[in-house]
C-alpha cells in the first residue's frame, strides 16, 4: 500500500477561501510595516503563529488553513494549475 501515490484535492470553494485569507493576511502584514512575504514564509516553514500579526484578525484567519492545503494552493497558483 505504501508504493501507491496518494492524491490530494481541494474543492473550488475551499481554494477560493484560502486565497481570500492569504490576501487579508498579506494586507494586514503590509499595513503593520512588515515584509509580508518573509513573514508568511516564516509561518509556513515553522507553523509559528507569531510570524503573523493579530491586526485584522490575520493570525486567527491563517490558523484556519491546514499547511498542506496552503502549499497546494500556492503551488497551483505558481505553476498555473498544470
Amino acid at each position: 500500500m505504501l508504493d501507491k501515490t496518494m492524491t490530494f484535492a481541494l474543492g473550488d470553494d475551499r481554494e477560493d477561501n484560502i486565497k481570500k485569507i492569504l490576501t487579508v493576511v498579506y494586507d494586514a502584514l503590509r499595513e503593520k510595516g512588515y515584509n509580508p512575504i518573509n513573514q508568511m514564509v516564516g509561518y509556513i516553514l515553522s507553523e509559528d503563529p507569531t510570524y503573523i500579526t493579530t491586526h485584522n484578525s490575520a493570525r486567527s484567519l491563517i490558523r484556519k488553513i491546514d499547511r498542506d492545503e496552503l502549499l497546494q494552493v500556492l503551488l497551483k497558483s505558481y505553476l498555473g494549475n498544470p
